[in-house]
């Protein structure tokens, strides 16, 4: 990284500075609610007033509007895992712009990236897009309630984030607007343990639809906890759902469930699906995704219809994406850096006296971090020194998940600034006030019922 490409800095004034982010953060919370379209790219996910607002970007790189380049990590909400710009998808998605994009019948790349993803995730059987996450983990549950005649929904309680929809967010600390009854029919289980899920299902015997979860985040499942999920979705009649938007090629080409064996009878993809273009998938067992069909006598599931749902360019950037992953070994490749990644950031955090209070979590192409305070308790405000820190070294990372478009240099260049973060780290964790490292508010959970 150049140095005229990073902002200025001093260890211990913390002075790093974005005035045109700020004032374009103002303008930002002048017309949007929130400041942003997406609650996770919020600033106040960031140190105050150390939230860069983008230009533009290529590769591993983006540029914030005040000239500052950055190497970046978690890009697009981990949908853009290929790199900004990417050379393959977008020569695809050109190929189909001046084709036009969207018409008053299926397009011919409709029924090609339709087979081209059941190629992909052979463990599926049909498949229909749409265009984000939550429109298509909503399509799943009401699905299942139909095929079983259940009204009750079961997450995973240990994983944030499933859908914008009431079904989902009733149950979290921001459910106002979203009636009672509603939120009653969600019931949750914890991850990894199957007794405490058979215990759910019996007490709500003949009542629940479906079990809804990530296959894996950032702990593995333990050895023979997802055959025993599908065990017991049978026994007791429910569908099992697989949310595939983080795991779906980070893990392997063809998400957890073909990793780990495993067969859901739904799953839904999305992310790193069409690398930043909007692009989601639900797909699952032929059975139960013909209730939402023409050839199906029973009555009809109204499952997905979206008039954006096949827009051209991103079905044909879908296909580009599961064709690059195959042929350049991407998920391979991602772990690679990852596992590169974790070793040096641990290794810098020892070195600095904190690998205790620094904890990098996740599998190799999904590495998070976690802030621990002096009693390795996490801590908002260690996080809050710890990216500010980040910036002010060039580097953007609200989280250390990979992209395939990082280099050597790239991940050395993060390891540098995480040790000379960490040295800022250990000196707040021996002062008598560690807020006074801050420079402001505490960076806040997107989650909370009160601004």
């Amino acid at each position: 990284m150049d140095s005229e490409d990073i902002g200025v800095d001093s260890e211990d004034s913390g002075e790093f500075i974005l005035p045109r982010s700020r004032l374009a953060n103002e303008r930002l919370h002048a017309v949007i609610p929130g400041g942003a379209h997406t609650y996770a790219k919020g600033d106040d996910q960031y140190p105050e007033h150390l939230a860069p607002v983008i230009s533009h970007g290529h590769g591993a790189h983006v540029w914030d509007i005040d000239g500052n380049r950055y190497i970046e990590y978690g890009s697009g909400l981990r949908s853009v895992s290929l790199g900004h710009a990417h050379p393959r998808v977008l020569e695809a998605v050109r190929r189909e712009l001046d084709r036009g994009s969207n018409f008053v019948r299926p397009s011919i790349v409709e029924v090609e990236a339709a087979e081209r993803f059941l190629a992909t995730v052979p463990t599926a059987e049909m498949v229909k897009f749409a265009k984000n996450g939550s429109d298509v983990t909503t399509a799943a549950v009401r699905l299942a309630r139909a095929v079983t005649g259940r009204p009750r929904v079961a997450i995973c309680g240990d994983h944030p984030f499933f859908s914008v929809d009431d079904w989902f967010i009733g149950t979290t600390p921001m459910s106002t607007g979203i009636p009672q009854a509603t939120t009653e029919l969600t019931v949750a289980f914890p991850y990894g343990d199957l007794a405490a899920t058979e215990e759910l299902l019996t007490r709500y015997q003949d009542e629940v639809a479906c079990l809804i979860l990530e296959p894996a985040t950032h702990t593995e499942p333990p050895p023979g906890y997802l055959k025993g999920l599908r065990e017991l979705a049978d026994r007791h009649g429910c569908v099992l759902i697989f949310d595939e938007m983080i795991t779906g090629l980070r893990w392997s080409e063809s998400g957890a469930q073909g990793l780990y064996g495993v067969v859901p009878d739904l799953s839904t993809f999305g992310k790193a699906l069409g690398n930043g273009f909007a692009v989601s998938a639900l797909a699952g067992r032929r059975e139960l995704m013909e209730r939402g069909g023409l050839r199906h006598p029973g009555d009809r599931v109204f499952l997905l219809s979206t008039t954006h749902g096949a827009e051209t360019h991103s079905l044909a950037a879908a296909m580009a994406v599961q064709t690059t992953y195959v042929e350049e070994g991407v998920t391979a490749r991602l772990h690679a850096l990852g596992e590169r990644l974790a070793a040096g950031v641990r290794d810098a955090a020892a070195s600095m006296g904190v690998g205790d209070h620094l904890v990098v979590r996740g599998r190799a192409s999904n590495l998070v971090f976690a802030t621990l305070d002096e009693n390795r308790q996490p801590s908002q405000e260690y996080r809050t020194l710890f990216l500010r820190r980040l910036l002010a070294g060039g580097v953007l990372a609200p989280s250390f998940v990979v992209s395939s478009a990082l280099s050597d240099t790239d991940i050395d260049h993060t390891v540098d600034v995480v040790a000379q973060a960490c040295a800022v780290y250990r000196k707040a964790l021996d002062s008598a006030d560690p807020t006074t490292w801050l420079a402001g508010r505490p960076v806040k959970p997107v989650f909370r019922r009160v601004t």
